[in-house]
């Protein structure tokens, strides 16, 4: 996993790559994954970070989805269920069991949502995590004891997953490593090569970092870009139809106060149609989100004011103490890559499904799906892209791969645990310099020697890169995250060799993406 060794990998290549994945998100990431498992030759890009864009700003949770149960749809919410169950059994450093209580306050709740999740639970066969059950008023209050309680008739408990996205797509992006792909961050695609018949046969990328061009050749190219994937599908054909309906979802985070126990609150139906969630999330408490259809995608969303207030007035209509946005520790926003239908349907009611389109020069474009559906995704792409490059079949093994750092105790390694296997290499490094156990801020989780591991063994070149993924330090205080800019970067400085301007342009540069990330930034 350094960026040197890889760009140097790509440089002395003289054969065409088997497929080229532009992309590096949990789609692009999971099919380099899965083609890297299957003994294919892989190369894949990845404009900024990996994960900067979707793929590190969901909700956390690794679900079947109760809310396509209710819109009828069945397949995928089986889908979705057998993957959260293989992805716990594959990560269970990462994925782990969440109880969610469905608060009634009228009297017909309880035996609805009661039915209905005992049909969720079904759906799950083996791969479920728990039974569901309706709980008493004094049996939700001791779950949420910071519920309203006027009206409060009960409650219905189930569970689900929950996962750090960024941090199992960092693992991921190791996994696929291990398997022999090469993957290169801070790289973007800036145009496409064709063969003299028209077929798309390589492209020609820009390293952000030094600003200079080179050129790849591959057999396929698969265009797994998420809600850009549009601007990759035009620059392969500037007539081609847009594709994605993009759609913006928020979350804010407040301190454990709100939600101090183990469980989850789950509204199921909001006044815009969407499931809204409280959550427990690596000590503090995260509620979200909306669903917004936006014009275009950008990598750094903002949160909408009516967005902000919306989440504030349905979290105030459950919780005894109101949230304000004084209260607000960080607000996020995700773009979704919904697939547009016909009609004049809104963004909430489109589906998760994914689709595959081929261009007329072979450009492989795969869009929609979700993080638990991530895995089946790739195996469906891979399948198709190995068939039209003309590469020899090979099956699918990722349904029993381990994940990177796979642990099936990681809670012995306590503050660590999301490392897996890696948290005994990084309690080492720790050793090695007793400075390097100090917290990078006195109100963040994160350790200085993680910055060190981060550059390392995971890519990290940027501050933004270890405040926002490879540590959650900017989603659960943006404030405290912007106070520890400095120590990151002379840390990451030590470790890349750079200089004093380049720790002040980081810190200037991070400090500026901070303030987007509270309400009114």
């Amino acid at each position: 996993m350094n960026r040197d060794e890889m760009l140097s990998r790509i440089l002395d290549r003289t054969e065409p790559w088997d497929m080229l994945i532009v992309g590096g998100g949990a789609t692009g990431i999971g099919i380099a994954v899965d083609a890297a498992s299957r003994g294919y030759d892989i190369l894949l890009f990845e404009q900024s970070d990996y994960g900067k864009g979707t793929s590190s700003r969901s909700t956390k949770l690794i679900h079947g989805g109760v809310r396509y149960l209710q819109q009828g749809n069945i397949t995928l919410v089986m889908e979705a269920l057998k993957e959260r169950g293989l992805l716990r059994e594959n990560a269970p450093h990462l994925v782990h069991d969440l109880a969610f209580v469905v608060p009634n306050y009228d009297w017909w709740e309880a035996p609805f949502y009661g039915i209905g999740l005992k049909v969720y639970d079904l759906l799950a066969g083996r791969f479920g995590f728990g039974a569901s059950k309706i709980l008493s008023t004094a049996e939700t209050v001791k779950r949420i004891p910071t519920l309203k309680t006027e009206g409060l008739r009960g409650g219905v408990i189930y569970y689900d997953g929950q996962f750090d996205d960024a941090r199992l797509l960092i693992n991921l992006v190791r996994t696929a490593a291990g398997q022999g792909a090469t993957l290169l961050n801070y790289a973007r695609v800036i145009a496409f090569s064709n063969d003299r018949s028209g077929y798309l046969n390589g492209a020609v990328f820009e390293d952000i970092e030094t600003g200079v061009e080179h050129s790849v050749k591959a057999r396929v190219v698969i265009n797994a870009t998420g809600p850009f994937a549009d601007q990759l599908r035009k620059m392969d054909d500037p007539a081609v139809s847009p594709l994605i309906s993009p759609s913006q979802g928020i979350h804010l985070v407040f301190d454990k106060s709100y939600l101090p126990g183990n469980s989850a609150i789950m509204v199921p139906h909001t006044k815009d149609g969407r499931v809204m969630f409280a959550i427990p999330y690596l000590g503090a408490t995260l509620v979200g989100t909306t669903d917004t259809p936006i014009e275009d995608a950008v990598l750094e969303p903002r949160a909408l004011p009516e967005e902000i207030d919306f989440i504030l007035e349905t979290a105030g209509m459950y919780l005894q103490k109101a949230p304000a946005r004084d209260d607000v520790l960080s607000v996020f926003s995700g773009i979704r890559p919904l697939v547009k239908a016909g009609g004049d349907q809104n963004t909430a009611s489109l589906s998760r499904d994914h689709t595959i389109m081929i261009s007329n020069s072979g450009l492989l474009t795969i869009a929609g799906g979700k993080w638990t559906t991530y895995r089946a995704m790739a195996e469906d792409c891979v399948s198709h892209a190995a068939t039209l490059a003309g590469l020899p079949a090979r099956a699918c093994v990722t349904k029993r791969l381990n994940i990177h750092g796979y642990h099936k105790s990681p809670q012995k390694f306590d503050s660590l645990a999301v490392y897996g296997s890696d948290a005994s290499a990084i309690q080492d490094l720790l050793r090695a310099d007793t400075g390097r156990k100090e917290p990078i801020h006195p109100a963040l989780p994160a350790l200085r020697g993680e910055v060190i591991w981060a550059v390392r063994f995971e890519a990290a070149r940027t501050v933004d890169d270890f405040l926002a993924r490879r540590t959650r330090s900017l989603f659960l205080n943006a404030r405290a995250a912007s106070e520890a800019a400095p120590v990151v970067a002379s840390l990451m400085a030590a470790e890349l060799g750079y200089d004093e301007q380049w720790e002040r342009d980081q810190v200037a540069a991070f400090q500026r993406l901070s303030k987007g990330y509270l309400p009114g930034g």
